[in-house]
């Protein structure tokens, strides 16, 4: 796990989740592979993340808007964008979007962003326009007009590729991992309690890294595996890896005003409750 000892002169991040979306309910084998067919399974939050310093703000992932919740059977309780105006954040002026990767669930509502530059794995966007496309497993998880949006962002230059691990920002920096998606990309953030890793679908549950109980939409497992160690050797300690669907998330961290319970919590904080 990492250390934060030689970092103490860069300025720290406040980091936050925002949650605008949600999944119930779940069977054990929708999240678990060789999960059980019965069981009941732990529901889905859907979340957007923001990484703030000042007056420097990085959004991680863009969520989806109404039209791909009732496509897909999910509860959506607010467009991501207006998460991030809770905060005092107009999403118009954000200059940075980092995305994990292109799933429908992490890549929708670019327009909500119209002066930012889109931070993406090469990786990700050869697998999401490539011939694992011709089959329809690995190509469910996309919503094509999502991709269609992105390409158009490459065209008008609005997009930044990235090839492994790259540093955005003094204590800010993305990495890929692969597993879930070809070109996954996690981001480590150095905040006040430390580096926390916003591990994304990476672990879409604290038990799948924690149990190494890997997620079923998958295009690599033993890539899913060695994401999990990558995870926990960013992070300064388990409790510093942020899974990307977890509804626990929602309670083991303090939301940052009482107006504010339920839809966003702070993660640059210690949590409430331990992960373990």
């Amino acid at each position: 796990m990492a250390s934060g000892a030689g970092n103490r002169a860069i300025e720290p991040f406040e980091l936050y989740a925002i949650r605008y979306a949600h999944h119930a309910p779940r069977k054990q084998h929708e999240n678990f592979i060789n999960g059980d067919l019965h069981e009941e399974g732990s529901p889905l939050d859907y979340f957007v993340w923001v990484a703030r310093r000042g007056t420097q703000v990085f959004v991680i992932d863009t969520g989806f808007g109404p039209e791909a919740a009732a496509a897909r059977g999910r509860q959506h309780y607010r467009m991501p964008a207006d998460g991030l105006r809770l905060l005092g954040i107009d999403p118009e002026q954000v200059a940075d979007v980092i995305l994990t990767h292109l799933h429908y669930d992490h890549a929708g509502t670019l327009e909500s962003f119209p002066g930012a530059r889109f931070h993406l794995q090469d990786k990700e966007s050869a697998y999401a326009t490539g011939r694992c496309m011709c089959h329809g497993f690995f190509r469910h998880p996309f919503n094509v007009e999502d991709i269609v949006s992105v390409v158009r962002h490459l065209y008008a230059g609005r997009v930044t590729f990235h090839d492994g691990a790259e540093e955005l920002a003094p204590g800010f920096s993305v990495h890929h991992v692969g597993g879930h998606t070809a070109g996954l990309q996690v981001v480590r953030v150095w905040t006040k309690r430390g580096w926390v890793v916003v591990a994304s679908d990476a672990t879409h549950l604290y038990a799948n890294i924690d149990r190494g109980a890997p997620f079923p939409v998958v295009y690599n497992v033993a890539d899913m595996f060695e994401g999990y160690r990558v995870c926990r050797q960013l992070a300064d300690s388990e409790d510093h890896v942020v899974p990307g669907h977890d509804p626990l998330v929602m309670q083991r961290y303090p939301a940052p005003s009482p107006d504010l319970q339920g839809i966003v919590v702070r993660l640059d904080v210690p949590p409430v409750k331990a992960a373990k």
